[in-house]
């Protein structure tokens, strides 16, 4: 039998991680359908996947920083980037609490993974949310998350005990939630925030002994529980009302829940901020005045804000005061229901959505017609996002470009979940802009479906792509050993060319990709990228190869300073 661990170690972080994400991913649809409060929107299971999908990100990348493979990342390092990674992504209110929970846990975890450390930071983390919530409500993820904190401190000092103990508790307190909240009560159903948290405390125990931990339902002082990570219960009653498989009932007016989209505020508005403790308090009150459901959270400078108002704008304009607000997000409660008026009501036979590496390309596609979605250096974008423009493209058939090779998999699950929601999607593999751009040139929305997928396909799978980066250390590529500064010429993802200055560097990834043929060179310049440089490229292909032509794009503010693709 394998020595079980009594250390939580970066190792173990990256696979609680990913056992959430993977818990999440299961259980998304019955946790949305749970979904009663503060607002019936069918959301919660959605926004934690995502939150968690953001943290798993963040770790991924640390593990990635490790390229020797013999060393791994530093406890403090995975737990610092998945509290973190879950800050920045945080969705719905749900999601940014438990963000602040893995933000307080982190605070303790990055001294050491110890039973008695791990103990400490599920108290902390309680403490935190608690902290967080405007007005804290009994029978939410919070009564959730204290009953796991107080399970934990009565546990023998073993790592496994003590995360057995949190997830009990957890599951002990989810299943009295319908008793505690009265729109749960009614509804027949417990709190969807607190059985997201429950699976992801599962994922916990998972990591640390091996095993999935029982799943199904708990009782507790006499109540019979509601389904609990992906149990069925059918006829129990719980406060009268009975439990129906898996999803339970949904109240369909606003005397069943009072803060629905009829009788609450009308908007959700979520930003990052920049701004310092003082200026976020002031911001605090002046939240809480203007709505309900604030949430805020996070510290050193970057907070996650969440809150339900009518005035959005004005929402937004106490984060300018407050900071600096970015990633703006708001929601209109009936759009998101699909009873906004203004919405179309027929949509499009075909639309395209692309992800594009700066503005510049942005603007470039969304004048061809594309939807697009902006991947920020360091921030790709999450499932969440990829289905967000799905939907917003509004049509019966979209062809998704994920333009990197990274998103293969974040495409393909965003891909999935738009087609459960009854759009056909295809997804076209491309692992650069410029392949996106070579497919969106062939598209032909009047043609069939299956043809207009193929051409692109084709179109992106004869395009050769390239990019320019700067060495940001020593390191060991394909061409040799690079030093900080040099600029790295890749071909088709690979580092080819080590030069010591763009034009140089540029004009020698050229004639490789030119020495195999072509028709078509591709030019997109970053922001700072001088139109000197692209005339004397274009000048080179012409000496070269007469039968070459040139197009150049601003790409705006973008990774690569170059990217270039051949036809």
């Amino acid at each position: 039998m394998p020595q079980l661990p009594d250390d939580l170690d970066a190792v173990a972080v990256r696979t609680w991680c990913s056992l959430a994400l993977e818990a999440l991913g299961r259980e998304r649809a019955e946790i949305d359908a749970i979904n009663v409060y503060p607002v019936a929107d069918g959301d919660t299971g959605t926004n934690l996947y995502l939150t968690v999908e953001s943290a798993a990100a963040a770790v991924e990348a640390v593990f990635a920083a490790h390229e020797t493979g013999t060393t791994v990342p530093a406890t403090a390092d995975a737990v610092r980037a998945m509290a973190h990674g879950a800050l920045i992504g945080a969705r719905g209110n749900s999601g940014t609490i438990l963000a602040q929970l893995l933000r307080g846990m982190a605070g303790v975890l990055a001294e050491g993974g110890d039973p008695d450390r791990l103990r400490l930071a599920l108290v902390r983390a309680d403490a935190a949310a608690r902290q967080a919530v405007a007005h804290p409500v009994e029978g939410t993820v919070l009564t959730v998350a204290s009953a796991a904190a107080e399970a934990a401190q009565g546990a023998e000092p073993e790592l496994c005990a003590v995360v057995n103990a949190a997830y009990e508790g957890a599951r002990e307190a989810l299943a009295k939630t319908p008793g505690q909240l009265a729109v749960l009560g009614r509804a027949g159903v417990v709190d969807a925030g607190g059985r997201g948290l429950v699976a992801v405390l599962g994922a916990l125990v998972e990591a640390v002994t091996g095993q999935a931990p029982v799943r199904g339902p708990r009782t507790g002082a006499g109540r019979a529980a509601a389904p609990v990570d992906g149990g069925s219960v059918v006829g129990l009653p719980v406060g009268g009302v009975p439990v129906a498989s898996g999803a339970g009932h949904v109240p369909d007016s606003a005397e069943d829940c009072p803060q629905d989209g009829g009788g609450g505020p009308a908007f959700e508005v979520i930003y990052l901020l920049e701004a310092r403790d003082e200026q976020v308090a002031r911001l605090r009150t002046r939240l809480d005045a203007l709505g309900d459901s604030l949430v805020v959270v996070g510290g050193d400078g970057l907070w996650h804000v969440h809150v339900h108002v009518d005035d959005a704008g004005a929402a937004v304009e106490a984060g300018v005061e407050a900071g600096r607000p970015y990633r703006i997000r708001i929601t209109h409660f009936a759009t998101e229901s699909g009873h906004d008026a203004r919405t179309p009501t027929e949509p499009a036979q075909r639309a395209v959505v692309v992800v594009v590496p700066g503005d510049g390309l942005a603007g470039l596609c969304t004048e061809a017609g594309a939807t697009t979605v902006i991947a920020r250096p360091g921030e790709p974008p999450a499932s969440g996002e990829l289905v967000d423009a799905i939907r917003r493209a509004h049509a019966r058939e979209v062809v998704l470009l994920p333009n990197d090779a990274a998103l293969r998999h974040t495409a393909a699950a965003a891909a999935e979940q738009a087609r459960t929601e009854g759009v056909r999607v295809a997804l076209v593999p491309t692992r650069a802009a410029v392949q996106g751009l070579a497919a969106l040139a062939v598209h032909e929305p009047d043609r069939g479906f299956d043809e207009d997928v193929v051409a692109m396909t084709s179109a992106a799978g004869a395009t050769r792509y390239a990019e320019l980066a700067v060495a940001e250390r020593q390191s060991w590529t394909m061409a040799g050993v690079c030093q900080a500064g040099d600029i790295l010429g890749l071909i088709d993802g690979d580092v080819a060319v080590i030069g010591a200055d763009v034009p140089a560097t540029a004009r020698t990834v050229l004639d490789r990709m030119l020495a195999a043929g072509g028709e078509l060179v591709t030019l997109v310049l970053g922001e700072d990228v001088p139109d000197a440089l692209a005339d004397a490229l274009a000048e080179h292909v012409r000496e070269g190869h007469l039968a070459v032509d040139t197009v150049v794009y601003r790409g705006g503010h973008q990774r690569a300073p170059l990217l270039i693709g051949v036809e």
